[in-house]
């Protein structure tokens, strides 16, 4: 079962990370028109702030998709990243399944197994 987790949902329209540490769930609205080089910045600084243990316990889930071609490949990069340098598991989930980004829904994507070990496929818009 997945407790401890980062997810990313990046679409290209509304990008959230969320993060649920010790049952507690935090969300970050990313803007669009920042920068996608600061996404590591945003994410380690969310990390520090509320004291997440990354360790072969936490998972990161990435939206793989309908979506814009830079927020995808941006979100992905960055979540492929934390799984090689932390040895953590690594989920891919399709936007259709989720709905809104809550926590609810996301263990309800997590609960039916909506989410796919290690196979990120995006599916870009065109």
């Amino acid at each position: 079962m997945i407790k401890d987790f980062l997810i990313f949902n990046f679409t290209g329209e509304v990008n959230k990370i969320g993060l649920r540490v010790s049952n507690n769930f935090y969300i970050h609205d990313y803007n669009k028109k920042t920068d996608n080089d600061q996404l590591v910045l945003s994410v380690l600084n969310m990390i520090k702030k509320y004291k997440a243990n990354i360790d072969a316990n936490f998972s990161v889930l990435v939206n793989s998709g309908p979506g814009s071609f830079s927020s995808l490949r941006t979100s992905i990069a960055v979540a492929k990243g934390i799984k090689i340098s932390n040895k953590i598991k690594l989920f891919g989930y399709k936007n259709s399944d989720l709905g809104q980004f809550n926590l609810n829904n996301i263990e309800f994507l997590i609960k039916k197994k909506l989410i796919q070990k290690n196979l990120i496929k995006p599916i870009y818009l065109s």
